[in-house]
């Protein structure tokens, strides 16, 4: 999530106070999936149709399929909640930002989120700067906010890596006050860090806005977004002790509303990544294959259920599709 979002705020905020989530199963003539290489036709089938699964949210993103449900964060409405296949939404955190007295419409609710190995779910906090362990009975535990005794500037998406360690993004949008230039941060750079054996290591300090991150299915290859204000993906090679090494551009987002956000891998090896008008597949090698366009913005999608269906955080609403190549599940989902 970003300043992207400043366009927008006014009609998030009043969302805020005034819409409720409401059930809309149905597909949606303004979404529409671009071949742009017939090989997308092998991830997912001519003719597939996009759903809208709910909607009246203020700007939705951080989903995660947990138990049978989609959980996914409301970063201006301040909330985390779990919509069901069906369409049925829950609010399960209120506040989920964890900041006292937050504005309205600001970008300091949750955001990513990951299944930890003892059966919790990891959640990062914008508003609180932090990461939380969210427990079954949907109690909040502190897990990691400082680096060197500093804040940490926002946390916004994360993501296990077959050894146990924890990867993820910290940029500063959870900083309202200006970002870099906030006076409440603490930290001189924002970078990916990683966390093994109690250990918090930047591995990343030279991205301006570190956002989606992601593993090949080898677990040998890190894909970073910079939202801006260059829109790169990047792929880094992963050593055995996670020492990243020859850093390559992957794509590059020249124009247009959003930038590289969330992201996601399938099976397959493809990256499915949210950027300027809508989400690219694209190959390891970076060859673009097509795109998923929204009628509005899309931050982020998560691979649900059986693997095959895969949800879409767009703004307002939860959509949904299915793909013919089973995607990346998160380690650890479900407890397996």
């Amino acid at each position: 999530m970003s300043s992207r979002l400043r366009a927008t705020l006014l009609a998030a905020a009043l969302c805020h106070l005034s819409c409720a989530p409401l059930l809309a199963q149905s597909p949606v003539p303004a979404a529409s999936i671009e071949r742009l290489d017939p090989a997308l036709d092998t991830i997912i089938a001519p003719g597939t149709s996009i759903e809208r699964v709910a909607t009246g949210f203020g700007f939705t993103e951080g989903p995660l399929w947990h138990e049978g449900r989609l959980w996914f964060s409301d970063v201006t409405g301040d909330k985390m909640r779990a919509v069901a296949p069906d369409g049925k939404v829950e609010e399960l955190i209120a506040n989920s930002g964890g900041l006292p007295n937050p504005p309205a419409g600001a970008s300091i609710g949750s955001n990513g989120m990951a299944p930890a190995p003892d059966g919790t779910v990891l959640m990062t906090q914008m508003g609180a700067r932090r990461i939380v362990k969210v427990s079954r009975d949907g109690r909040l535990h502190p897990f990691l906010s400082e680096y060197d005794g500093k804040r940490l500037n926002s946390p916004n998406d994360l993501v296990y890596d077959k050894s146990g360690a924890l990867w993820f993004t910290d940029p500063p949008f959870g900083l309202f006050n200006g970002l870099d230039k906030d006076p409440a941060k603490e930290l001189p750079f924002n970078g990916v860090f990683r966390y093994a054996d109690g250990k918090l290591t930047p591995v990343i300090t030279d991205m301006s806005l570190p956002n989606g991150i992601g593993f090949s299915p080898d677990f040998k290859t890190l894909y970073v977004g910079n939202y801006g204000p260059e829109m790169v993906v990047r792929a880094y090679h992963v050593g055995p002790d996670g020492a990243l090494s020859a850093p390559r551009e992957l794509i590059r987002f020249t124009s247009g509303r959003g930038g590289p956000d969330g992201l996601k891998v399938d099976t397959a090896g493809n990256i499915w990544m949210t950027g300027p008008g809508g989400i690219r597949i694209v190959t390891p090698k970076g060859k673009i294959l097509g795109q998923i366009k929204l009628p509005e913005t899309a931050a982020n999608l998560a691979f649900a259920d059986d693997g095959h269906s895969v949800y879409i955080t767009g703004s307002t609403s939860i959509y949904r599709l299915r793909s013919k190549v089973k995607g990346m599940l998160p380690l650890y989902a479900d407890g397996k």
